[in-house]
């Protein structure tokens, strides 16, 4: 069975707009915001531009990295999530956390098959 993050720091990253990430240790990427979602209890992101050098590609070469929420640092490792049943999840945990004019452009977005198969779970280390 995989570790999970306590109630309340999974409470805390589904209450928050933005979820700070760095991905690798070994890398010196600095932490950047993404868009987090929670489900079934479960930590996730999905990547926007699928750079080279971003955080999800790094995190597909070292998948130790670190998260940040308010003020805490965790340690993650990151697992791509394969599930077609969890991605369309996640789909749905963006379109209702992310319901705004102007957030439905990467709502929608998220929806493209390269975006769909850049979903991370974030899982403490």
């Amino acid at each position: 069975m995989r570790r999970r993050f306590s109630k309340s720091t999974t409470s805390a990253i589904a209450e928050s707009g933005i979820l700070g990430v760095r991905a690798g240790d070994r890398s010196d990427h600095r932490f950047i915001g993404i868009w987090p979602i929670v489900v079934g209890g479960r930590v996730f992101g999905r990547s926007w531009t699928l750079k080279p050098s971003g955080w999800y590609r790094t995190f597909l070469d070292d998948p130790r990295g670190a998260i940040r929420i308010g003020t805490r640092t965790l340690r993650v490792r990151a697992l791509p999530v394969r599930s077609e049943r969890l991605r369309d999840a996640i789909e749905k945990g963006y379109a209702e956390k992310y319901p705004t004019p102007g957030s439905r452009k990467y709502v929608t977005g998220f929806r493209a098959k390269r975006r769909r198969e850049a979903t991370i779970e974030f899982v403490p280390r």
